[in-house]
């Protein structure tokens, strides 16, 4: 498979999930990442897939999403570098989805 990346930079995390939901139901794309800069309002998506499944679903949903985004890009056999960016991107994402089940699950709760 020649993994590439597709980013979509859209105003809110709702609009942000309806491209997201569009891209993933578009064509055979996983979610890589994503960031919320400026307190959620603009919201950067990051899928991952073969070329033709990418630029498929980052078009799509461009055309289709409930706001039309700020930017959008396909990067085709992404450069190392890229691949590490959007890793970290990833291993940040994944850190604080863990720590917030562990502190959900240490919170004892009162009945």
């Amino acid at each position: 498979m020649n993994k590439s990346y597709g980013f979509i930079e859209i105003t809110g995390v709702v609009a942000a999930i309806d491209a997201l939901d569009i891209m993933c139901k578009t064509a055979d794309v996983e979610l890589a990442s994503w960031e919320r800069k400026l307190g959620g309002r603009l919201v950067t998506i990051i899928v991952e897939g073969d070329v033709a499944a990418v630029t498929e679903a980052v078009e799509t949903a461009a055309a289709k999403a409930i706001k039309k985004p700020a930017c959008y890009a396909v990067i085709a056999r992404p450069h190392e570098e890229i691949v590490k960016m959007v890793e970290l991107s990833a291993s940040r994402w994944k850190k604080q989805q863990k720590e917030k089940t562990t502190n959900e699950t240490e919170v004892p709760l009162d009945c």
